[in-house]
């Protein structure tokens, strides 16, 4: 699949759901969930696509959304839920659910068009168990289309999915692994240097440490989905930013207090933190305006903490609200449309002030496990302290 084209589905999707955000179920599946399966290289008016698929269960029968077949035998469960829900874990059980009843079935997708939850049959632990490989939405998409090779038609036949998923798998269970480990592996590390080099006048506990942490970076690096294809390059006289945004910008002031470790933040184990996600490409207008927005909330909270996608995959900033105001009231530095994360500013969409001083980064982040907040989220500060994954606060 083109470059071209996945930008242009997810500008299209954004756009639907921006105009839309409280579409139903039939209209998701019309106009996001369908057009992502032809993207990923499905004919809808073919037999290889099956609407309502009808699983045979224990007590009778049930249907799946969509079922994607190679040849006579489905491969592929497709679960679509409305855009104005959240995907939650009893949902990906019904998922699992209905994997289990078709032996050749070993990739499922739970959907709202939004946010995607893939999930595989690890056939080479746990006898073969439903895993979440990934979860991703359409902002993970136009910063990283290849991870739509791991769903690709083409992929799926071939077995290439089965490969990268494995890898990926591999890629996770080492980073677990080093973070579960730290103090012991960084202890082996210093170990060994000192036996092979005898004394040394630097920190070497210091220096291993590093190094392990240093590791887990590269490995999430290297946890990519990337295709064979060669990188898309842009024509010479092809206008590459048409909005006169740059890709990349700097903050305009560095508003981040300090850094604290969470068992640091004082307050009600109880009180109500709203968790947002963010690209790292949204990050100055968090550090610079003390502030958080333009987003749609319903309920109060008393903290706001960041979730960084991409390569960071941690709950990485936290704040205390002060006041959650109008845009058109909010002190920014910048004009919203100069902001690289530049949202609509639709009717009902806010900016959360912080309290002056309280942004902060932490010096011990919550790392990705399994689920992590596609939009907004709540937990509580006790949660957030104790989490050793974000599957802990979510």
């Amino acid at each position: 699949m083109e470059r071209d084209e996945i930008d242009e589905y997810v500008q299209r999707c954004q756009q639907l759901i921006e105009s839309s955000p409280q579409m139903d179920e039939e209209n998701t599946k019309v106009k996001l969930v369908q057009p992502f399966l032809e993207l990923l290289g499905w004919d809808l008016y073919s037999t290889e696509v099956a609407l309502e698929y009808t699983i045979p269960m224990a007590s009778g029968s049930t249907h799946v959304d969509y079922s994607l077949l190679v040849g006579d035998s489905p491969v592929v469960f497709v679960e679509a839920k409305p855009v104005r829900s959240v995907l939650t874990e009893d949902e990906v059980q019904q998922l699992r659910s209905y994997m289990r009843q078709e032996l050749d079935v070993d990739w499922g997708i739970l959907t709202n068009g939004r946010s995607f939850e893939v999930l595989t049959k690890n056939r080479h632990r746990n006898g073969g168990e439903e895993v979440s490989v990934i979860q991703f939405d359409l902002d993970d998409l136009a910063e990283n289309p290849g991870v739509l090779e791991l769903l690709a038609k083409e992929s799926i036949r071939s077995g290439k999915s089965d490969e990268v998923a494995e890898q990926v798998a591999q890629t996770n269970r080492a980073i677990r692994n080093l973070q579960e480990n730290e103090d012991s592996v960084t202890e082996s590390v210093a170990e060994a240097v000192e036996n092979e080099i005898s004394e040394v006048t630097i920190d070497l506990e210091g220096q291993a440490r590093e190094f392990v942490q240093s590791l887990v970076s590269v490995l999430r690096e290297q946890r990519q989905f990337v295709s064979e294809e060669p990188p898309h390059e842009p024509v010479e006289d092809e206008e590459e930013n048409p909005d006169d945004t740059p890709d990349k910008i700097e903050p305009l002031e560095d508003r981040i207090a300090g850094t604290v470790t969470r068992q640091e933040i004082r307050g009600d184990p109880g009180a109500r933190v709203a968790v947002f996600p963010t690209k790292e490409s949204g990050l100055p207008f968090l550090k610079e305006n003390e502030a958080w927005g333009f987003v749609r909330i319903g309920n109060e909270f008393d903290y706001v903490a960041m979730y960084v996608t991409g390569d960071v995959r941690e709950v990485k900033y936290f704040a205390k609200v002060n006041d959650v105001v109008e845009p058109n009231e909010a002190e920014l530095m910048r004009d919203p449309l100069d902001y690289r994360d530049r949202a609509k500013i639709a009717e009902g969409k806010k900016v959360i002030e912080f309290e002056p001083g309280s942004l902060c980064e932490f010096e011990d982040p919550v790392p990705y496990e399994s689920r992590y907040p596609q939009s907004l989220q709540y937990t509580t500060l006790g949660d957030l302290r104790n989490a050793e994954t974000t599957d802990d606060m979510l």
